[in-house]
């Protein structure tokens, strides 16, 4: 059996799937990873000591949960064991702990279970690995695509040590369909090369699986960028250096003209190409502050609760969030007053001789201020009955106005506090015309 066994392992090497064929040999072979993988890293640690403790790989899917698995196996004396939760139950794992505890009393070598999936089996199965797990009869090496928080049994979690995997970079696909066009002697052109970077989106399986497919239908051992588009049944999105630019400057431009329709359809052209979101998430933020500003005060607060969403869920989920982000800046009332205010104030202050905070500004916490003038005469305002007369402005300032707010949404209400000259608070209890209630 042991000879059937290993024609049939040979026989998979050759004939299998590229990603099966390229599984790595050690730690060494792995791409990406470099914080969990790199050279004095947690993980690579723990396995050239040939101490690893029971872990959770967690990561989307191809970022080389099982690729670690396997080099982990070939990089420890101890015996190496791998199941699915997909298919097997808790009579197997049951099965492999009995050996497990025989073998460590008989020959004094450890166990480890790759279990994969792990986040398939139910909290009562899980229970079944937590004794084995807590007496060191075992050590689990559970995958999981899914947020361990919630999917793992939350005593076995806190008994193994949480590893997170992140999608591969451009540079790791890269690197990894070079190894493959090595194993598969074929050409491939750099548009063809970039077109699977961008579909696998950090996937290396999805990168091997489009490359394994386009070389059969690659001609003559080359192929070129409509290959990948019959292997993947789409047409690849151009997506030049000219293009990010020109779109993303649609994009901004769109929802400065509030035009949803436009803000939205760039927004895709950029996710279907292959943009990093956090780009367009961190230029929306940019923009809620820059072309919106107070006009519409919760235009940074939608912003920033995208971005935050999209590292929360991912992609492609985010794309929701995103695009209500975008729907909201592209129809939120316009001023970019607030950036006006810090561009000038920051041109003056680089321009002014000097800034000279008056007297009864400055601080007064410390003994002998009062000697020197420093806190004498502040009108707190909390204490005293209107201070708008209270002077703020260095001498050398005095007079200037920087921030100016434009009659749009919010802003018409600040106008309102600030009185018409845009310079000092006034009372007032009315509803404004811009529908905001100013009190």
């Amino acid at each position: 059996m042991d000879l059937f066994s290993s024609a049939a392992d040979d026989q998979l090497r050759s004939l299998g799937p590229l990603a099966a064929r390229l599984r790595p040999h050690s730690i060494d072979d792995i791409i990406g990873q470099e914080e969990l993988l790199g050279q004095g890293r947690p993980l690579r640690r723990l396995v050239e000591s040939d101490r690893l403790q029971s872990i959770i790989l967690w990561g989307p899917p191809g970022t080389g949960k099982t690729s670690i698995a396997l080099a982990i196996s070939s990089s420890t004396s101890s015996v190496f064991v791998q199941l699915s939760a997909v298919s097997v139950g808790v009579k197997e794992v049951r099965e492999v702990i009995e050996s497990a505890k025989f073998r460590l009393g008989s020959e004094g070598r450890r166990t480890i279970l790759f279990l994969d999936e792990i986040h398939r089996f139910s909290k009562s199965q899980q229970d079944a690995l937590l004794p084995a797990v807590e007496e060191g009869s075992i050590v689990l090496i559970g995958a999981t695509t899914e947020n361990p928080s919630f999917q793992v049994n939350a005593a076995l979690l806190s008994r193994s040590t949480l590893f997170r995997l992140e999608p591969l970079t451009s540079a790791n696909i890269e690197m990894l369909i070079r190894r493959a066009c090595s194993e598969l002697r074929c050409n491939i052109s750099d548009d063809a090369r970039d077109e699977i970077t961008r579909q696998s989106r950090g996937d290396a399986r999805r990168a091997l699986g489009l490359l394994d497919l386009a070389s059969v239908l690659g001609d003559g051992g080359s192929i070129s960028v409509d290959d990948i588009e019959r292997a993947s049944g789409s047409v690849a999105l151009r997506y030049g250096v000219d293009d990010h630019y020109d779109i993303v400057s649609a994009f901004i431009k769109s929802m400065r003209g509030s035009d949803p329709q436009a803000s939205i359809l760039y927004l895709a052209r950029m996710l279907s190409s292959g943009e990093d979101p956090r780009f367009i998430a961190r230029r929306m933020i940019i923009f809620a502050s820059e072309d919106v500003g107070l006009a519409d005060p919760t235009a940074l607060t939608a912003a920033v609760s995208a971005a935050q969403a999209l590292e929360l869920v991912g992609m492609p989920e985010a794309q929701l969030n995103l695009a209500q982000a975008a729907i909201h800046l592209s129809t939120a009332p316009k001023s970019n007053a607030t950036a006006q205010a810090i561009w000038t104030a920051r041109r003056d202050v680089e321009q002014a001789d000097r800034i000279e905070i008056p007297a009864h500004l400055r601080d007064a916490h410390y003994q002998g201020a009062e000697a020197i003038g420093h806190g004498v005469g502040y009108a707190n305002p909390h204490e005293v009955s209107g201070s708008s007369d209270q002077v703020y402005l260095p001498a050398n300032l005095l007079g200037s106005v920087w921030y100016s707010p434009s009659n749009a949404g919010f802003e018409g209400v600040i106008r309102t506090r600030m009185g018409s000259g845009g310079s000092g608070p006034e009372e007032v209890d009315h509803e404004a015309d811009n529908g905001y209630e100013v009190k």
